[in-house]
């Protein structure tokens, strides 16, 4: 493919020009007949479905995943990682909320009741109630432009007269976007439908209602002048696709409410056009009316309010019509059919008033209420500040590992209830969730610590407050342009002193709390790892390994070990086997099993003619490991990082430890120092663990 570069010595217009598909573009502005559309009908009779079957259909149509969690069947949605747009707006962790909100635009679309109620999205703040109603509107933007998603409209062509009396073409687009076929009356829609789409075909087209009243008065206008003749009336129409786009208010709506004050019902059902008065003598006229309101604009898509329960009471007796009728009511005009998902959200105070507003039963009789909650799963969570704080985002600064671990570590466990019972803490609780295992509990414990916690996810701290720390610890000065967790855990607690939706000084206290918590279970992943990076020589393990095998081999056949620096036979190395079995528990009343287990292992291997290895059997390799580190960690001198200058020996390996560390687990060289200081510290507090 020639690259704009390389596009010779053409005018940069000319070049830009070039980049341009034409083909696409003629496709997407396609225009005809209304005999070419009922062609098209018989066709794809699909392509005259209704906003809520298209919704539908554009969610399938990015594939879906299903997977078993704690024996329960989900479905994970792939259009809610927005892969398109290289999951700018990826939604994590909420598979079964967005199941639920699946389930209700699949039984709208198959007429079960719910393509008549307002869905209402109700959680906490920044728990992406939004990004869920924007991607299905960026989504079906998108849809609209696919051969599966294509929608089709009509304009009008009218002869008219210039001031001179020349005649000239007028093209009058339909307000309200509406179906080709609507311009088919009524009474004959029946056989007109059965013969487009027979039954046979799996499919009936759903088109129902009447014409907006513009097109409804040219129809009826034109209809009188050709003497009821249908098919030179149809001469007038002109069909084409229809693009839906928000920017062109074009099948996607938006309604936020403002001040009481200000608010006025003409936003979502249109208003008389004065200018247009003088031309067609009156302001009933339907041509002399912008039909431009957010639910008319809307028509054939989604309209999406904001704050949905803050809307003036006015507002919501349009709201109820819109929703059970399908229809709405422009001033000074019949009621206007109208298609379209109609989709809020709103906070938790919103909807509290709702519950004990006895005069909004109506609105509470025709909503889907969806709780989108805070994710209450740590890997989930992460991916979250992953994607806004990478490598490829973040230039200049190193983001040191398990900082974002630790940020989204505590901010889901400020979201969990305390458990009631299976002397848990709530660190093992968030555990759990994430898929680990811990002795004693099973998938039935995991279903009903969240069956116990039934509001869950609802409370808690926000990610954007989370969000914002990470921001300020990045651009702090501190960490010399690396990020380390404390800097992120400090900047949380910090920000906890003017958190304007924290209520209570207890609920400051907790979290804090589980600050300290979260500091803790940082020092132990760090020692472990600091751990398995000083042991982690390969050659120093073999050789421990076959001094070990050496010993426990004389030791079950009842034999000597010969010293190979004296040359003289010895008695097997009882301190050594025990300082090796004791590091994963191996009691003295079990050596000898113990033992006799690996030397038979061996022996097995042998018959075979395979040799033995150590990496082969988990419970001695992690046993070699603690031992070689033990060993390697006086070496090293740890204790003394913190309070004296190293020997050029010790420095040798602290800096062999230091290039593990970078190589296999993504540290820099600041942060591979600060976290040896930071463990040496511990050693020296004595609180190293056996």
């Amino acid at each position: 493919m020639q690259t704009f570069r390389e596009s010779g010595d053409a005018t940069l217009v000319s070049r830009i020009a070039a980049l341009q598909d034409k083909s696409t573009f003629k496709e997407l502005h396609w225009e005809g007949s209304l005999e070419d559309y009922l062609k098209m009908v018989r066709e794809n009779p699909r392509i005259t479905r209704t906003a809520f079957q298209r919704i539908y259909d554009m969610i399938l149509s990015h594939g879906k995943t299903e997977y078993i969690d704690n024996k329960k069947r989900l479905i994970r949605y792939h259009f809610f990682h927005d892969e398109p747009n290289g999951g700018r707006d990826a939604v994590y962790g909420l598979d079964v909320p967005l199941m639920k909100l699946v389930n209700v635009f699949k039984s709208a679309a198959q007429g079960y009741g719910t393509e008549k109620r307002v869905i209402l999205l109700h959680g906490p703040v920044g728990s992406s109630k939004s990004t869920i109603v924007r991607l299905l509107k960026k989504g079906l933007e998108e849809y609209s432009r696919t051969p599966e998603g294509a929608l089709y409209t009509f304009a009008w062509v009218l002869d008219k007269k210039g001031p001179e009396g020349a005649p000239h073409q007028e093209r009058f687009p339909t307000p309200m976007n509406e179906d080709p076929l609507l311009l088919i009356p009524e009474e004959w829609r029946e056989k007109v439908f059965a013969d487009l789409c027979p039954p046979e075909a799996g499919f009936k087209i759903p088109v129902g209602g009447d014409l907006c009243p513009a097109s409804r008065l040219i129809f009826k206008e034109l209809m009188a002048e050709y003497k009821g003749d249908f098919a030179k009336v149809m001469s007038h129409v002109r069909v084409r696709r229809l693009l839906l786009s928000e920017k062109d208010r074009v099948g996607v709506g938006t309604f936020q409410p403002k001040d009481e004050k200000n608010q006025d019902s003409t936003e979502l059902t249109g208003d008389v056009n004065y200018r247009k008065i003088a031309e067609y003598g009156s302001d009933s006229d339907p041509r002399a009316f912008n039909f431009d309101g957010e639910f008319n604009i809307a028509n054939r898509g989604i309209i999406e309010f904001v704050e949905v329960l803050k809307l003036d009471v006015a507002f919501l007796y349009d709201l109820l019509g819109a929703s059970q009728e399908h229809r709405i009511k422009p001033k000074k005009f019949p009621q206007t059919d109208i298609d379209e998902v109609i989709i809020g959200h709103t906070n938790e105070p919103e909807y509290k008033k709702l519950q004990n507003n006895e005069f909004m039963e109506a609105l509470r009789d025709r909503t889907v209420k969806i709780d989108i909650p805070y994710i209450t799963k740590l890997n989930e969570e992460v991916k979250i500040y992953e994607k806004d704080y990478n490598a490829h985002k973040i230039r200049g600064k190193h983001i040191a590992p398990h900082t974002l671990e630790m940020a989204a570590m505590w901010g889901v466990l400020t979201r969990l209830e305390e458990p009631k019972k299976h002397n848990l803490t709530l660190l093992q609780k968030l555990k759990l969730y994430n898929g680990k295992t811990l002795p004693g509990f099973t998938e039935d414990n995991i279903k009903e610590l969240r069956k116990e916690a039934n509001r869950e996810g609802m409370e808690g701290i926000s990610p954007r407050y989370v969000q914002d720390k990470i921001s300020n610890a990045l651009v702090s000065d501190k960490g010399e342009g690396c990020v380390n967790p404390f800097m992120v855990l400090n900047e949380l607690e910090g920000g906890l002193r003017h958190h304007s939706l924290i209520s209570s000084e207890d609920q400051r206290k907790r979290f804090r709390e589980l600050l300290s918590v979260v500091k803790g279970e940082y020092e132990d992943v760090v020692k472990n790892e600091v751990q398995r990076a000083i042991s982690a020589d390969e050659d120093a393990i073999a050789k421990l390994c076959g001094n070990y095998i050496d010993n426990i081999k004389a030791y079950t056949q009842r034999e000597k070990v010969r010293n190979k620096y004296t040359g003289q036979y010895e008695e097997p190395d009882e301190r050594l086997m025990r300082a090796i079995e004791e590091k994963i528990d191996i009691p003295e009343s079990r050596k000898d099993d113990f033992r006799r287990e690996i030397m038979n292992y061996i022996g097995a291997l042998a018959i075979e003619g395979k040799t033995f290895n150590y990496r082969t059997n988990e419970r001695l390799h992690k046993a070699l490991e603690l031992k070689l580190f033990e060993d390697q960690k006086d070496s090293i001198k740890l204790k003394n990082l913190v309070s004296s200058v190293v020997d050029k020996d010790t420095q040798e390996k602290i800096d062999i430890v230091k290039d593990r560390m970078i190589k296999s687990y993504g540290y820099c060289e600041i942060c591979s120092t600060d976290v040896l200081n930071f463990v040496a510290s511990i050693f020296a507090r004595g609180d190293a663990k056996d």
